[in-house]
Parts: structure tokens; C-alpha cells; sequence
């Protein structure tokens, strides 16, 4: 896990990840899941598969909850280091994707230290401007951390530093409430007995944000389908990755992708 991309691209040609994509690239199978490495991952699809024409980079995009449901989080960490193009390219992808997954016309947001059109940094600034020309493209302007869990979008687009800090600090968040909770109800026997009331609705609040239940980041840009499991992922962790990559088989995503591409990238 600590090996550089360029190390796992060069010197591991036999290597289990590569041989799965080369297996995804040759037809013999329709995806690829990996629970490895990101960032050889990554690397190796870029080799193996290629990106659809007009992609630059490919981007991760997860399920974040909401209030409302979900909405989908891109660039989670593939691409550190983005320009305003790169995220443009993102937000249509991102769209795009969400739109096969049964959402009508899905609302896109910059994610942005303020919802004011003068906020952000020059990157976010010269991205908006660029999504604002955008024909077919849903944008609704920028989205702050809370408007993403409040359901205000249905896509939010940043690069992936600001998207994997945003996605580990979430996980975090939703075990520590979690815990927390849990302590207060052992505290007192009154506390205990209230604890055992509501039970039945905890159990149910901690099994919709468990991560394991958005488990899954789609490789989106790629000439083929693959999925990043969450390392640390167990059983039904893992299944929630199976679930997101047959549903995107049964969808033909690569060529839905493809053909709404070439009428919304630059």
C-alpha cells in the first residue's frame, strides 16, 4: 500500500490489479473492483484502459447522505492537483453518471468556502465561469460543506484534496456521533432504559450512515468500468462496491458516458 503508482505501473507487470484490467481491457470480464492501492490503481487504468476521448483525467465519485438521500461526491482523491478544465470535466461527468443512476436533470455545485459569487480561490472562480456557459449542464452555482449534507445538490465538485479530506472526515464524524451516543445511553439505569426504547431507531440511523453502506468510488473518464473499494471494508462493504459496479454494467456506463461527453466538454 505505501508503493509509489510509477513503481506498481513499471515493476509489477504480473501484478493481481494489472492483470484484472488487462482482463477488463481484452473483454473477458465487464469490471474490475479493487479494495488496493488508489494511486497504482489509478495509474494502472490509465494505462490499460485509456480515458474516453476528451477526458484528461479520470475522477473518483462516491455517495455521500444527505438529509434528502445522497448526493454524489467528486474528485475523492485520484487528482490532488486540478485545473479549472479538469474540474469542469469533472462536474460533466459527474452528471452524466448521475443521470444513469435514475436522477432527473441532476443539480451540479462547486464546492466553495461561501455560496457568494465573489467567495473561493482563482481555480473554483475560473470553473464556475466556465460551468456557468455550459449548455445541458444542470449548475447551480457553490454549495459550503453543509449545503452538500443538507441535499442542496446532487452532484458537488472539488479536487481531490479537498474531496478526500471531506470523505475521511465524514466517515470520522459519523463513528465518533455514533459512539458518543451509544456512551451516553450506559451512563445512568434511566439512561439505559430510554437506550433500550430507542434501540430499534439507532440501529437503523447507524445502519444508514454506516460507510459501508456507500461503499464503492467509480473510476469515471475510463475506457471501462472500475470500482475502488474502501480498504478497510468488510463483507457488507464490499457488497456495496458490488452493487455500484453491476449496476453501472447494467447501464453500459463507459459508452453512456461517452456519448453525452462530446456534446458538453469544451
Amino acid at each position: 500500500m505505501g508503493e509509489r503508482p510509477a513503481q506498481a505501473l513499471r515493476g509489477k507487470p504480473d501484478s493481481s490489479m494489472r492483470v484484472a484490467l488487462e482482463l477488463l481491457r481484452d473483454g473477458r470480464v465487464q469490471a474490475c473492483i479493487s479494495a488496493g492501492n488508489t494511486g497504482a490503481l489509478m495509474a494502472l487504468s490509465r494505462y490499460v484502459l485509456k480515458t474516453l476521448p476528451g477526458v484528461d483525467r479520470p475522477a473518483m465519485m462516491a455517495a455521500i447522505p444527505t438529509q434528502g438521500g445522497c448526493c454524489h461526491l467528486l474528485d475523492l482523491g485520484a487528482n490532488v492537483d486540478c485545473s479549472a478544465e479538469h474540474l469542469y470535466q469533472f462536474a460533466v461527468m459527474g452528471s452524466v453518471a448521475v443521470e444513469v443512476l435514475g436522477v432527473v436533470n441532476p443539480r451540479v455545485a462547486l464546492l466553495n468556502v461561501g455560496s457568494e459569487e465573489n467567495k473561493g480561490n482563482q481555480q473554483v472562480k475560473l470553473t464556475a465561469s466556465l460551468l456557468q456557459q455550459a449548455v445541458g449542464l444542470n449548475y447551480i452555482g457553490f454549495v459550503e460543506g453543509d449545503g452538500l449534507y443538507r441535499g442542496e445538490a446532487d452532484v458537488v465538485v472539488c479536487d481531490g484534496f479537498v474531496g478526500n479530506v471531506l470523505l475521511k472526515s465524514s466517515e470520522g464524524l459519523a463513528a465518533m456521533i455514533s459512539a458518543r451516543v451509544e456512551s451516553l445511553f450506559k451512563g445512568s439505569l434511566a439512561s439505559r432504559v430510554v437506550g433500550a426504547l430507542a434501540l430499534p431507531l439507532l440501529r437503523r440511523l447507524r445502519a444508514d450512515l454506516a460507510p459501508a453502506q456507500y461503499n464503492g468510488a467509480s473510476f469515471l473518464g475510463l475506457q471501462g468500468i472500475v470500482v475502488k473499494s474502501h480498504g478497510a471494508a468488510g463483507p457488507e462493504g464490499f457488497k456495496s462496491a458490488i452493487r455500484r459496479t453491476l449496476m453501472e454494467i447494467n447501464e453500459n456506463l463507459p459508452q453512456r458516458l461517452h456519448g453525452r461527453l462530446e456534446d458538453l466538454l469544451l
